[in-house]
């Protein structure tokens, strides 16, 4: 089956003289170069990044760290037994500790002004007429 793509190739044909080869090689170690100066050109020009990076992830790890912290303060400072000792060094007291005052309601006499209607009245009064 590979006999069928080689069948018009003639080996006589073929350029193998030195002169050839030299230029292939010539070629191949001109591209190798050019490759290898692209790479090396652009780790020099990265070469900041690297310990920029580790300095943005170090002061990521401390931020995360300090916000931890103030979470834990916060919680601490929400909680219900320092509210209410805040409360009771401030001077309040508990409700149900707290003296009791009432008194009675005494109800509107009936038919006086004070007494309000049932139906609000309307703000804007509309005149219909039927033609």
């Amino acid at each position: 089956m590979w006999r069928s793509h080689f069948k018009g190739l003639d080996l006589k044909s073929v350029d193998l003289t030195e002169t050839t080869w030299r230029g292939r090689a010539i070629r191949y170690v001109a591209i190798y170069l050019v490759l290898a100066l692209t790479l090396v050109g652009a780790r020099y020009l990265t070469q900041d990044i690297r310990p920029g990076l580790r300095v943005a992830l170090d002061r990521e790890a401390t931020l995360v760290t300090q916000r931890n912290d103030l979470a834990v303060r916060v919680q601490a400072l929400e909680s219900p037994q320092r509210i209410r000792e805040w409360a009771f060094a401030n001077g309040m007291v508990r409700f149900a500790e707290a003296p009791k005052q009432s008194q009675a309601i005494l109800p509107l006499p009936p038919g006086s002004a004070a007494t309000p209607s049932l139906m609000p009245e309307p703000r804007v009064k509309v005149n219909i007429q039927w033609r």
